[in-house]
């Protein structure tokens, strides 16, 4: 495992907030404001609902097919110039999702955005291990996930307001200007790898299959708990729009609900960083999936918006608690060598999880009732729970060891 200190005991995140949570705030607005009325903006240019639940899974297709190429790159241009290739590829998307006049066309663009997005986070996740001491990890990663949801707070008030002067369009304009926002300040960071990547370039890098061998058991063990995760945050995405739409909400009440729900995962990430540095990684893991089942299986209870909305903040509880687990995770077993290479099969582990929770909620929508499918993911998320606590907490006792 990679538990090399950085030499710093005065170390203090406000040192490093800037360059480290900057382009996560900035560019995490853009995507605030889309999340809400993706599946909606697809619904408007002839989707239908299975058809609308698949478009939103595409942006965890599209990171899906990139983690793996995308270690491989982060590992030769470094985290600085893959953090600003993503903000300028999203760019475009989104301002091609803007322009489209069919789902066709948003379904590319929002393939192409999630591609863009899995670049974006795992060169942050890189910087953040090399610039973050082992005592701090969790916090400093937990508040990497939290910047990412202030700016999942804010995205969809601004959403809501320009959808409100204008038209769903507007989302999508907002999250191209805030990628290239993002580019910019990433341009402001070090760049920290420059000497190792070039005694790799030397010597040769690792193969991306070479290091997923080397770390085959951690990953099929502690790597699936992150399909899980990552799938049980995933639903709020694809279930609760649909949901919101099928019990005749309108998009900006949506769009304010999720702000609401964002609100609450803001609150909760600062103890859960403390937590996980405390107490372990497994009392803040176990939640996020358990608080996404029981949100599932209230949901068709849930007919009026206040009902909608504290179904979504129980949800929203249990994963702001859970904020930076899947990065705090990936570094405390990422290896030092070929640790970039490493993070991208680490970070396909959670697109899996991404794309595998709205394209279940797509299949299940297109067989049942969407009640009914939201019960049905609801019992399998009780499940996943489980093997969540099992595999984090050998984990746990394997690093106290060490």
């Amino acid at each position: 495992m990679n538990n090399r200190p950085v030499p710093d005991a005065d170390f203090r995140l406000r040192d490093v907030a800037l360059t480290a949570y900057g382009p996560t705030v900035v560019n995490s607005v853009g995507h605030g404001a889309v999340l809400p009325v993706l599946a909606l903006h697809a619904r408007d240019l002839g989707a239908d609902v299975p058809t609308a639940a698949l478009v939103v899974a595409l942006l965890g297709v599209g990171s899906l097919l990139t983690a793996l190429p995308v270690g491989a790159l982060v590992a030769r241009i470094g985290e600085r110039r893959a953090l600003v290739l993503a903000g300028v590829v999203d760019a475009a998307a989104m301002t091609a999702a803007a322009l489209t006049t069919t789902w066709l066309g948003l379904a590319a663009a929002v393939t192409v955005s999630g591609m863009a997005w899995t670049t974006f986070m795992m060169a942050r996740q890189g910087y953040m291990i090399d610039v973050v001491p082992l005592a701090h990890r969790a916090r400093a990663m937990s508040a990497l996930g939290g910047s990412h949801r202030i700016g999942i707070l804010v995205g969809p008030l601004l959403g809501a307001g320009l959808i409100h002067l204008t038209d769903l369009r507007a989302a999508f304009v907002l999250s191209a200007a805030t990628a290239l926002a993002a580019a910019l300040l990433a341009r402001l960071m070090p760049d920290l790898g420059s000497d190792s990547r070039a005694r790799a370039r030397e010597t040769g890098h690792l193969s991306v299959r070479a290091v997923i061998v080397a770390h085959r058991r951690v990953l099929a063990t502690v790597g699936v708990a992150v399909v899980v995760i990552s799938a049980s945050r995933a639903l709020r995405q694809a279930v609760f729009p649909l949901w919101a739409d099928h019990v005749g909400m309108s998009a900006s009440t949506t769009s304010l609900v999720f702000a609401v729900a964002a609100a609450v995962d803001v609150a909760f990430f600062l103890p859960g960083g403390w937590l996980m540095d405390t107490r372990g990684r497994t009392v803040v893991a176990v939640p996020v999936v358990a608080s996404a089942a029981l949100a599932c299986l209230l949901l068709p209870l849930a007919t009026a918006t206040w009902s909608v909305t504290a179904v979504m903040v129980l949800m929203a509880a249990g994963n702001g608690l859970g904020s930076g687990i899947v990065m705090t995770l990936g570094a405390d077993t990422a290896p030092v060598e070929g640790r970039a290479q490493y993070l991208g099969a680490w970070r396909l582990c959670g697109d899996l999880g991404v794309s595998g929770g709205p394209l279940l909620v797509s299949a299940a929508a297109a067989l049942v009732p969407l009640a009914t499918a939201s019960v049905a993911i609801g019992v399998l998320m009780l499940a996943g729970s489980a093997w969540v606590g099992h595999w984090t907490a050998r984990l746990e006792a394997g690093r106290l060891r060490g």
